[in-house]
């Protein structure tokens, strides 16, 4: 049986990339810190999922273990060195902490005359995740055992799109997600390209999948979040229930049409109907997930290369309207949660700060003209 190394036992890992690998016939060690399910994954060898559609059916992921890299990082390289696949779905910004392992591991294979090709993909919510890494891991690595990663190890970027809500049960490893999902795996980057995994698309170029679904899923997800917080919403599914929130998500989707359109010759038709289908996954009604969720972090969420300000951008560049967008982002700036240090860090900004000092600083923007903008429609 094929072995992967999975970074991240949490609800995305077990969710989505662990069922995945367990339909194609792979052994699964989760890499994690978090005890209580690194212990349980161990104790029990399995786990379920459940599909938050009528009827609610389960499947039982099972062949799967966990390792503690924060006590047993030696194991970690040991199963690094002998691993069929590697993937992570940590969050981008946890994966510079991972690479000093990554790069054990691919040394330890070295050192072990291991010469099959090892493809490791970061299945994370950003654009070039997988090459993120691989300069992480370069940083770790001997001359010796760059030139060995560079002939053996591949880091093909991946894109990944499946809704997992935020959720609590007293089992610590049961996890419900939507019915949806998508992976897409870009093959000019992999080492490794006969092993291909049913259920994961694989294309050449990879780019446009990810902004279609960066702009697309993410960047209609929040614009469900902050327009139905500003109308009263909890969830996401009662902000939709609202015609004028919903109307809204529309007309911006319709914006990210245009720009994906003009910029990588998608089909109009075909997006028309992607569009619809992610409405429709944020309507479903087995799946509560919260406003408050989906919007924390926004400092984040307004950042340069971000889910509405690089669009607004970029249709700005092309000559193309942005007006929904920059309704939404009015609606981020004005967003308050007690609960989110981000929220309120954004709140204080506005109090201690001149707007368009705020607005430059967490965008990143100099366009001053679109600060500009910004600011009219934030007064």
């Amino acid at each position: 049986m094929k072995k992967a190394v999975h970074f991240g036992a949490g609800n995305i890992g077990r969710g989505f990339i662990g069922e995945i690998l367990f339909e194609n016939d792979f052994e699964i060690a989760f890499v994690d810190v978090n005890e209580r399910i690194i212990d349980a994954l161990n104790e029990r060898g399995s786990y379920e999922i459940e599909i938050a559609e009528e009827g609610q059916r389960h499947i039982t992921v099972s062949g799967v273990c966990g390792i503690n890299n924060a006590k047993h990082p030696e194991e970690v390289v040991a199963a690094l060195a002998e691993a069929d696949l590697v993937t992570t779905a940590i969050g981008p910004n946890i994966l510079p902490y991972i690479a000093g392992l990554v790069a054990q591991g691919i040394e330890a294979r070295q050192a072990a005359g291991n010469h099959q090709p090892l493809d490791v993909l970061a299945c994370e919510n950003m654009i070039g995740g997988s090459a993120f890494l691989f300069e992480e891991v370069k940083k770790h690595l001997s001359e010796s055992g760059l030139a060995f990663a560079q002939e053996y190890i591949g880091f093909p970027n991946a894109a990944v799109d499946r809704i997992v809500p935020a959720q609590t049960h007293d089992d610590p490893l049961f996890v419900i997600v939507e019915p949806f999902n998508e992976w897409v795996v870009e093959t000019r980057g992999m080492k490794r390209p006969s092993l291909r995994l049913d259920k994961v698309h694989y294309e050449e170029e990879l780019e446009p999948f990810i902004e279609r679904k960066l702009f697309s899923v993410n960047s209609g997800h929040a614009t469900s979040a902050y327009t139905g917080a500003h109308f009263g919403a909890t969830t996401i599914l009662e902000a939709l229930q609202n015609d004028v929130v919903k109307s809204k998500v529309e007309a911006v989707l319709g914006e990210i049409r245009s720009l994906l359109i003009a910029k990588w010759g998608f089909d109009e038709a075909a997006l028309a109907d992607y569009h619809k289908i992610i409405i429709s996954r944020f309507e479903n009604p087995f799946i509560v997930d919260d406003v408050a969720r989906v919007a924390r972090t926004p400092i984040r969420k307004l950042g340069y290369d971000e889910r509405f300000i690089r669009p607004i951008r970029e249709l700005r560049e092309r000559g193309l309207s942005y007006d929904n967008l920059l309704q939404t982002v009015s609606y981020i700036f004005s967003y308050r949660d007690e609960t989110d240090e981000q929220s309120l860090q954004l709140q204080t900004l506005l109090q201690e700060k001149p707007l368009a000092e705020v607005v430059a600083e967490v965008t990143g923007l100099t366009d001053q003209t679109l600060i500009d903008e910004i600011v009219s429609v934030l007064k």
